[in-house]
């Protein structure tokens, strides 16, 4: 699984989500009966990473075990866990486009109807808070409630999904549309979708991806 998470942080990087040391990536792992999780160590080029230099944080006490130290942000990546039992792995990244949103201190509204891929009508913006505190581990908390993303004031995006794939594939997409809303709104003021229309988009995506008989004979490949 060590393995696995460094080649998802390098990942990041080539995704051009992160430079240098900035962010930090985790996953669940349960060890000898205790839920805990695997998570980047702090300061270090993931680059460099090898399998011994990943710290595991237990959920419950917040303690760590290995030779490095865990990311100074492991607070929220721990609260996320205990909170969520759905979530399996949680991405944080200061991706140029997010961070622009993020330092404006702003939503982002229903400007596309690929919003509703991350659980409701907006990505919401948590209230900022310094970094690897409590603080800001209930800022993300509170803004990703009935989300698997949010931006974090005048910092950057935290993402969580069920595995590292989905959580790099989100991150990815997240950057993306903080690309397009920001693009846009150089244009002028975007065009949002209304209640009833993100209700549609969000019922639709319900079943968004899932490869069921009923998909394979209508086409259905949205």
């Amino acid at each position: 699984m060590e393995k696995a998470l460094i080649a998802s942080a390098q990942a990041m990087r080539a995704a051009g989500l992160n430079k240098g040391t900035a962010g930090n990536l985790s996953c669940r792992l349960v060890r000898e009966g205790r839920d805990g999780f695997l998570i980047t160590p702090t300061g270090m080029d993931y680059a460099a990473l090898t399998p011994e230099d990943i710290p595991w944080v237990a959920v419950e006490s917040g303690e760590f075990t290995g030779k490095r130290k865990p990311s100074s942000e492991w607070r929220f990546h721990r609260d996320l866990y205990a909170a969520r039992p759905e979530v399996g792995a949680v991405l944080h990244a200061h991706s140029p486009f997010a961070v622009s949103l993020a330092c404006l201190g702003r939503d982002i509204p229903p400007f596309h109807y690929m919003i509703a891929r991350f659980g409701g009508d907006s990505i919401r913006c948590g209230d900022y808070a310094l970094f690897g505190t409590q603080a800001l581990s209930d800022a993300a908390l509170a803004a990703l409630k009935d989300r698997t993303a949010c931006l974090l004031a005048n910092h950057g995006m935290l993402v969580c999904g069920r595995d590292l794939k989905q959580a790099l594939d989100l991150g990815v997409e997240l950057e993306s549309l903080c690309e397009q809303y920001w693009r846009a709104s150089l244009l002028g003021e975007p065009r949002l979708l209304d209640a009833k229309e993100m209700t549609a988009v969000l019922e639709k995506f319900e079943g968004y991806g899932r490869q069921d008989e009923h998909d394979m004979k209508t086409g259905d490949k949205d």
